[in-house]
């Protein structure tokens, strides 16, 4: 019988691509989520669906109560700017959400657990590339609940109780290449999904912050890794669990830096058409340069990113879209 991985957050956007990279390897999935992000279009037919909160402890014991193996947490509010100005709301979702989580583990004797965390847990660069020795020292609160919710993963590991693997995630870009999944994230905060509802006319031009940093064309620089390579990583961390009962923390990006005129420029070029962008102030607390170092996922999981080619990315993207 093949081992049952409950994926909660399973229905967004990157969650809908880890349920279809396991279902593919052959796992039995059962997809948790209350839709208040993702979309039902995006569980698999072979997925099981239990439409639950993280806040309902009641449907999270049912749920794990299910003779599950290992649990995929992907459940987490994730707007920067939002997590400053409602931290209560980021940390009843996040904290406190991911405690239950955690506690139903526990009451169901399941022992592992893969967490979307990210990047934001280092704060402001201290060194480029970043590599998981960097300090801890987030500058957001959305930031400080993954950082929060790793130190309790770590706490519930030390007293036998589970082990765990935090993915730091860089930044998520693209689609599926073969087109099964579909429902894009509502109210995009992030870059290319602005860019698309740019080109596709759902919005009147978006802005560029920034045009004077200390880079090769004054944009901010980041670390763009395609959603399918971060997917495959939270497959090969279930495997290393099962194989080792070890814990780790990992960071996921390509160590390539793009800068955000460069995406503009490639989505022109995949497109076919010009954009219409104005250049903005900076925002606060946004990093010149932001990469990744991620030699130990390579070390421990045997995993390296398949797609960096940022046109090919873009692509992935734009397919959906036409």
């Amino acid at each position: 019988m093949a081992d049952r991985i409950l994926v909660i957050g399973g229905a967004g956007y990157i969650g809908s691509h880890v349920q279809k990279q396991l279902i593919e390897e052959g796992y039995d999935v059962i997809v948790y989520d209350n839709l208040s992000s993702g979309d039902e279009i995006n569980i698999l037919e072979k997925a099981k669906f239990i439409k639950g909160d993280i806040l309902d402890e009641k449907s999270l014991n049912e749920a794990m109560s299910q003779n599950i193996k290992a649990v995929v947490h992907l459940a987490a509010k994730k707007a920067v700017g939002e997590s400053m100005i409602s931290p209560d709301i980021y940390a009843k979702n996040n904290l406190t959400g991911s405690i239950n989580i955690l506690n139903a583990m526990v009451n169901n004797n399941v022992k592992y657990i893969v967490f979307s965390s990210s990047a934001a847990v280092y704060g402001m660069p201290e060194y480029i590339p970043m590599d998981e020795k960097h300090p801890i020292n987030p500058i957001n609160y959305y930031g400080y609940t993954k950082r929060a919710i790793e130190e309790n993963m770590e706490w519930f590991n030390k007293l036998g109780k589970l082990n765990y693997t935090a993915l730091r995630y860089f930044n998520a870009v693209g689609y599926a290449f073969d087109g099964t999944i579909r429902g894009k994230e509502r109210n995009p905060q992030n870059l290319m999904p602005i860019i698309m509802e740019a080109a596709t006319g759902k919005r009147d031009g978006f802005s560029i912050f920034g045009n004077d940093y200390e880079t090769r064309d004054g944009t901010c620089i980041r670390d763009y890794i395609h959603v399918t390579d971060l997917a495959r990583a939270h497959s090969l961390a279930l495997k290393k669990m099962f194989e080792e009962n070890k814990s780790y923390k990992l960071n996921l990006g390509t160590g390539i830096g793009t800068s955000v005129k460069e995406i503009v420029d490639a989505t022109e070029k995949v497109i076919g058409k010009k954009l219409k962008y104005t250049y903005a102030p900076r925002r606060s607390g946004d990093p010149a340069v932001l990469t990744a170092k991620a030699d130990e996922a390579q070390k421990i999981l045997g995993w390296k990113p398949v797609y960096t080619d940022i046109e090919e990315i873009i692509s992935s993207v734009w397919n959906l879209e036409i």
